[in-house]
């Protein structure tokens, strides 16, 4: 009896033997290749470092191939991963923003060196605008200037335009149909005119102080003539009696009879702008230099 339960308990324990060693195996297969790579690591190191233990991870009773594996599983063998992963966006995103740090600091920096350039070229062509004006300006003064000092100089600058004598009867002051029409055509070219002066010399044979009271005569009928007929400027006149004695002399030296004359000076400034008076003719019908 004894020895019936023994023979048939024995094919019993065989078969969990056997069930055991083939769910045993793949678990020692697996292990088997990684302790060989370890070894083989270990073994390929230099000497100098020191060498520590480091313990093969858990991996459950089916190793790295386990079809079973849990997400906790899972999520434990992807946690580095993911830090490191994280770690390279926070690098990246700080990398980004130092960038666009730097590009705004870098625009700034180039438009207001922009702006400078563009205010320095504004004052620089503000520069050059005042430096014409002042260029013009002195030119204009220096031209102003030349313009007074010919002005100037040309004030008592008189040339002769015309002369001609009025002749008269003895020492009588009484103007003649002549020296009246002479007188006529003389105002006629004066008049509205301006820059000019008459010069009036009356001349008389008669010596001394005699002489000097006719001739004196004869040139204050001159003048009332041209005063009151052809309101010509009393200004613009000026009279000299000289008697007897010679302005100009004729072939014998002598004064041989009373004349006055009349000759038409212009100042060219004050009449640069009008038609300079023509000269009228003289009593023999020719003018005078």
């Amino acid at each position: 009896m004894k020895n019936q339960m023994i023979a048939s308990s024995f094919p019993r324990q065989a078969a969990v033997l056997i069930l055991a060693s083939a769910l045993g195996l793949p678990a020692w297969a697996a292990k088997a290749p990684a302790s060989s790579q370890s070894t083989s690591s270990i073994s390929q190191q230099p000497s100098s470092q020191p060498s520590t233990y480091v313990p093969p991870p858990k991996e459950g009773f089916w190793g790295r191939l386990n079809p079973f594996a849990r997400k906790k599983w899972v999520r434990r063998q992807l946690s580095p991963i993911n830090g490191q992963l994280n770690e390279l966006d926070q690098v990246n995103a700080q990398m980004a923003h130092r960038i666009n740090d730097v590009n705004s600091r870098a625009q700034a920096g180039i438009s207001k060196a922009q702006e400078t350039a563009d205010n320095a070229n504004q004052s620089a062509l503000a520069a050059g605008n005042q430096a014409q004006q002042a260029n013009s300006t002195a030119e204009d003064a220096s031209n102003t200037v030349k313009q007074l000092h010919t002005t100037v100089y040309g004030l008592d600058q008189y040339r002769q335009v015309s002369s001609f004598d009025i002749v008269f009867r003895g020492a009588s002051p009484v103007l003649t149909a002549t020296a009246r029409q002479q007188l006529n055509s003389l105002a006629a070219n004066i008049t509205g005119r301006s820059g000019y002066i008459l010069q009036i010399a009356a001349q008389s044979p008669a010596p001394g102080a005699y002489g000097i009271q006719i001739s004196q005569r004869m040139a204050e009928a001159v003048e009332r003539y041209l005063v009151t007929q052809h309101q010509i400027p009393i200004y613009r006149m000026h009279a000299v009696a000289l008697g007897n004695a010679q302005s100009e002399t004729d072939g014998t030296g002598q004064v041989r009879y009373s004349n006055v004359r009349v000759q038409l000076m212009e100042n060219s400034l004050a009449a640069q702008d009008a038609a300079s008076p023509q000269g009228t003719a003289s009593l023999n019908g020719a003018e005078r230099p």
